[in-house]
């Protein structure tokens, strides 16, 4: 399956207002964690994963990791539009007595490799994996989309570097680089600049992009591997709450969920495409 640019879009608006109206019927969180990576998921779900949603474990799927776990509702999302589950399903997230839970569980939900949630463990998981099958001489990609705040994580980069180490070039990482974590602003809780050399003097091979314009994404993952024998890392630069005119870049919307009014609000942005 690939799509074409206004495709992606059109897919990532689908992802978006899933996720509001996930978070409002839940009263639940992260709205604004789920929005700033929907349009790196929808090019990921939308033409380069070889997955199958008709076989979710078919050996030689690629594995996706959602390391940031919290920004479940947007993972939930693309894989019901993907046709992993009826997306009449997403009505049951953060919702008592369903296996829909507020951060990413596998087992229960469809396309769902690992469960996360506790920051900085997602890369150690996919270097794991990304070792395994080439122990197995298997050919599948393995792909972990981090937080940048949990790049604040030492095992984060005690990953990264057994990776290099390992020469895993099958192994990609994309840091959704939204500059606000939970508590703060990234460059005030800790501040991680140079990322981008900071992943290169650890030995991956590295690129920045607009995490918001798909046609940068598509060129970014079709030039993986960067390089034979090191893995990659793609810092995609994004706005919190993206797509949300009134959510974005603010920090209150890390856990706060909309209300009925900010909810209509929200879908009217979206569903015009603005």
């Amino acid at each position: 399956m690939m799509m074409n640019t206004a495709q992606y879009q059109a897919l990532a608006r689908k992802i978006r207002r899933h996720v509001v109206l996930m978070t409002h019927r839940s009263g639940a969180s992260h709205v604004g964690s789920s929005l700033s990576m929907a349009d790196l998921l929808a090019v990921l779900y939308g033409g380069f994963l070889r997955v199958d949603p008709e076989r979710p474990h078919w050996s030689e799927r690629d594995r996706f990791i959602l390391s940031k776990g919290h920004g479940c509702a947007g993972l939930y999302a693309v894989l019901a539009e993907r046709g992993f589950f009826p997306p009449a399903r997403l009505a049951e997230f953060y919702q008592d007595g369903t296996n829909m839970a507020g951060h990413v569980t596998q087992g229960a939900v469809p396309g769902v490799e690992v469960s996360t949630g506790a920051l900085g463990h997602g890369l150690s998981i996919a270097c794991g994996m990304a070792l395994g099958a080439r122990r197995d001489r298997r050919m599948h990609r393995v792909l972990a989309l981090l937080s940048d705040g949990e790049c604040d994580e030492g095992a984060t980069w005690e990953a990264a570097l057994l990776a290099a180490h390992q020469r895993l070039d099958h192994l990609v990482v994309i840091v959704d680089y939204n500059k606000i974590q939970s508590l703060g602003a990234v460059k005030d809780v800790l501040d991680l600049e140079p990322l981008a050399e900071k992943w290169e003097a650890f030995g991956w091979a590295v690129c920045e992009i607009d995490g918001h314009d798909v046609d940068q994404i598509v060129q970014g993952l079709a030039a993986i591997p960067l390089e034979r024998g090191r893995p990659t890392c793609i810092v995609a630069h994004t706005v919190k709450g993206k797509g949300v005119s009134f959510m974005e870049n603010q920090l209150l919307w890390h856990y706060r969920p909309p209300d009925a009014s900010e909810v209509a609000r929200a879908l009217v942005e979206l569903d015009s495409g603005s």
